[in-house]
């Protein structure tokens, strides 16, 4: 046992202190490139506290990818069916020009026919039946995460009131007005 010390209360305490120190000088040298960062000449602006809060939302804000748009699943899927042979059904379809606070039901509207296009590949056993199975799957999935926002106003139609068009015509309204959506 010669040579080896024991740690004493007083040796503890030491020991104590210069871990505590090490972890003050570490977070000492991870200030310093920041605070030089801070007073640069490009980041004056954040040295006050507006300036620090907008910084860190503007960093830590996720970013959606440029020309994202939530229907975007939707447009693959309608591109994949709006050439289909056996799809032969009337629809009601919204114009794609409504008025923007109809929007919301507008959409609501043509994916509620694609409830009738699903009837019909059922019964005709389609091709693309999963296709347009994925656009009501998909379509309900958004309305779902994004609850009605919209009221009916006295402009907007029931989707009973919209004329009844070919699967063509449905087809390339309900991309117009998907187009128009992933614009705002």
């Amino acid at each position: 046992m010669l040579g080896m010390a024991r740690p004493t209360q007083n040796s503890a305490g030491a020991l104590s202190m210069l871990q505590s120190q090490k972890t003050h000088l570490k977070s000492i040298c991870l200030q310093y490139p920041l605070y030089r960062l801070l007073n640069s000449h490009g980041f004056c602006p954040l040295k006050n506290g507006m300036g620090l809060i907008i910084f860190f939302l503007c960093a830590y804000v996720p970013k959606t990818e440029a020309g994202h748009c939530k229907w975007a699943e939707v447009l693959k899927d309608l591109e994949r069916i709006k050439t289909s042979k056996d799809i032969d059904v009337s629809l009601y379809t919204a114009n794609a020009d409504e008025d923007e606070e109809c929007q919301e039901l507008v959409m609501r509207c043509f994916f509620l026919e694609t409830e009738v296009i699903i009837q019909e590949c059922r019964i005709k056993n389609c091709s693309k039946t999963q296709d347009v199975w994925n656009i009501w799957k998909n379509g309900n999935a958004t309305f779902d995460k994004n609850k009605l926002t919209s009221t009916k106003s006295a402009k907007c139609k029931e989707c009973e009131e919209y004329e009844e068009k070919s699967f063509t015509e449905f087809v390339q309204n309900f991309v117009k007005v998907i187009q128009r959506d992933c614009k705002h």
